[in-house]
């Protein structure tokens, strides 16, 4: 058992001389702000967090509690680090919340951009790794891991436990379902879906997502189908037609046919 003294010592919060706390910021018992970080006012760093060296938190920006973020990582401002994971259990009646006990860990020179939420996980951790870079409005599921690297743009979610491999690019509105791994160097191209594993170095587009360059071919051809069928209608009252001169017996092609 821990004594009193051991006790006191932890809700102590340590910021070091040469951090800059503005106006209305608060940090919590037992959080450590390391040397050069920077807290712009009206930022919150929660209990038993710790903000390394350099770090910088924007306006209304928060760290929630036993949240840890390397050196130099840049959160904009209203970001949230280390909400709770989206997690319930249907009981007969309703769905009851499940607890989550995990945190984040922000590895070095990881930006993360304006109202972007990355939530803590619900056993372990949710792992950004060193020098992704995360734009605005971005959602990061419980227990996500992100490697080195990566680029994730404006509106993507991914669900939880999936996982990004080093160099992985996300454009906007990707959407991703739990449980995926994106393989090293994948890129995934704007609104796409991503359901099942992909493999490294892929390019993908589409929903669900496919390979670019089919995926755009097949948009293409999409675009000609109404053409084709006016054409393969007017085939179609052709050949009724010719077989009408023939003496073959058939029904004649219904304009509202398909």
């Amino acid at each position: 058992m821990a004594t009193v003294a051991e006790v006191m010592n932890k809700s102590v919060l340590t910021v070091d001389p040469t951090a800059s706390i503005g106006a209305l910021a608060v940090v919590e018992a037992g959080a450590r702000v390391g040397s050069h970080a920077r807290l712009f006012p009206l930022a919150y760093v929660g209990a038993n967090a710790e903000v390394g060296e350099g770090c910088v938190l924007h306006p209304h920006a928060v760290v929630r509690d036993g949240v840890r973020l390397g050196r130099r990582v840049i959160v904009h401002a209203g970001a949230i680090v280390g909400d709770d994971g989206f997690g319930y259990a249907w009981d007969g009646h309703g769905h009851r919340k499940i607890p989550q006990v995990g945190t984040v860990v922000v590895e070095d020179d990881v930006e993360i951009g304006a109202n972007t939420t990355i939530d803590r996980a619900m056993l372990r951790e949710t792992l950004i790794r060193r020098g992704t870079k995360i734009d605005n409005l971005v959602q990061i599921g419980h227990n996500v891991e992100i490697g080195e690297h990566c680029i994730v743009v404006a509106q993507v979610g991914i669900s939880g436990s999936s996982r990004l491999e080093r160099g992985v690019i996300l454009a906007g509105q990707v959407g991703v379902a739990d449980h995926i791994t994106v393989g090293e160097g994948a890129i995934v191209e704007a609104q796409s879906g991503v359901y099942t594993d992909v493999e490294a170095g892929a390019r993908l587009f589409g929903s669900p997502a496919q390979p670019s360059t089919q995926a755009k071919r097949t948009f293409v051809a999409a675009q000609r189908v109404p053409d084709a069928l006016r054409r393969l209608k007017a085939l179609e009252h052709r050949l009724h037609q010719l077989e009408e001169r023939l003496g073959v017996g058939g029904r004649a092609p219904d304009a509202n046919d398909e």
